[in-house]
């Protein structure tokens, strides 16, 4: 076995225990495959007063069970739309000394993200020569060439020094291919494990929550935002014609949540299930209990809830963006239309749900594209194992 060190600047900690969840789950399948895994996820030094002030009360490390994650402090300035690139330079000049002071030199770095993960761990991989590998997920090459002053140079940089890097969808990929070496860039899909959620205890859960068993549920999940398409569902629940069917909407807040709670109170649907800060465990429930997963987003990678959408059974409809396409079969494990596309998507929703038998036919088979293909924990951890093997053998 091999050592590896972590970078993750989104990932839970006391004030977000739902932050960057996604990298959680991938440093734990590291840790729980054998390896040797050490994890940093740098947070910002925090002032006196103000709205910034609470990061205070993050510890400086926490147990994570099959591994420690560090939390360093590091001056990030705000406005990010102004400062961001600054904010990787502090990154680079302190996260490094707190490795070299804390760890012993890894075989490899992972960083979860390009950009300031990868970009931070810069100087520590020159200094050592340690291979660094890095992550995209969506948001940072998508959106290459609108970054604030000096982020596209950063990647550059970091691409151009980087090992490998691993995209999770063959879109990004085609995208990191334009902006460095090609023979670097590989395709690694994320996942989600199905015994994880709790299926078998589906009638159980809707009678907690007081849903009929012919009720169809259709589950958003994710930020209250333009980008998730929040704008569209307020838009299309105005008047859409179908009998039977809740909605759920779950996610973290955002800047478009008083929108969507407003657009839900003013339809002929029930606002009673728009939730904010939900543990894990209750999310697997709503997922395990779901029929359909709405998802008109209008960029993305491969969505970490279209791969828990399959592991529990439940068909998708989403937008056509990005790495979606990968995932779901259009008429076979869900539906997709086109971003933006308001008429398209009532269309569908009306049609998918009118038909609960055709939903249990995309759910199934959903589920048996994710095993198929190994988009679970496991396969992920297996598949990194290769990568990093590669590069130090």
């Amino acid at each position: 076995m091999y050592s590896v060190l972590t970078s993750a600047i989104n990932h839970p900690d006391t004030l977000k225990p739902y932050r960057g969840l996604f990298n959680h789950r991938i440093i734990k399948s590291l840790a729980t495959s054998g390896l040797s895994v050490e994890a940093v996820s740098p947070r910002p030094f925090a002032p006196p007063v103000g709205p910034y002030s609470s990061y205070t009360s993050i510890p400086e490390v926490k147990d994570c069970g099959p591994y420690t994650v560090h939390y360093p402090r590091f001056w990030y300035l705000v406005p990010k739309r102004l400062f961001y690139g600054l904010s990787g330079e502090s990154y680079a000049r302190r996260i490094p000394r707190y490795v070299e002071r804390t760890f012993e030199t890894p075989d490899v770095v992972h960083a979860c993200h390009i950009f300031p993960d990868g970009y931070g761990m810069l100087p520590y991989v020159r200094k050592h020569d340690v291979p660094l590998f890095v992550v995209a997920h969506g948001a940072l090459l998508n959106e290459f060439g609108e970054h604030p002053p000096g982020v596209d140079a950063r990647i550059r940089e970091t691409l151009a020094v980087a090992s490998g890097v691993l995209c999770v969808s063959d879109a990004l990929a085609a995208k990191a291919r334009t902006l460095t070496d090609p023979s670097k860039v590989t395709t690694v899909p994320i996942g989600a494990d199905p015994d994880e959620f709790p299926v078998d205890r589906r009638a159980r859960i809707r009678r907690e929550l007081g849903i009929a068993p012919e009720t169809t549920v259709v589950l958003f999940v994710g930020a209250f935002s333009k980008r998730k398409g929040i704008h569209e569902i307020v838009e299309l629940l105005s008047d859409l014609d179908v009998s039977e069917t809740t909605f759920a909407f779950i996610g973290y807040g955002g800047p478009l949540e008083t929108d969507l709670r407003r657009g839900v109170a003013e339809s002929e649907y029930s606002d009673r299930h728009i939730y904010t800060g939900v543990t894990s465990e209750t999310l697997r429930e709503w997922f395990a209990i779901a029929d359909l997963l709405l998802l008109p987003s209008h960029a993305e990678g491969r969505p970490t809830v279209i791969y828990e959408a399959m592991a529990s059974e439940t068909a998708v409809l989403a937008s056509d963006v990005g790495g979606v396409g990968e995932q779901v079969v259009d008429g076979e494990t869900g539906r997709l239309v086109p971003p933006g596309d308001v008429t398209a998507l009532r269309d569908a929703l009306e049609s998918l749900t009118s038909d609960p038998a055709l939903l249990r036919r995309f759910g199934r088979a959903g589920y048996e594209r994710l095993v198929e293909r190994e988009w679970t924990w496991d396969g992920h951890a297996r598949r990194l194992r290769e990568i990093h093997r590669a590069a130090i053998e």
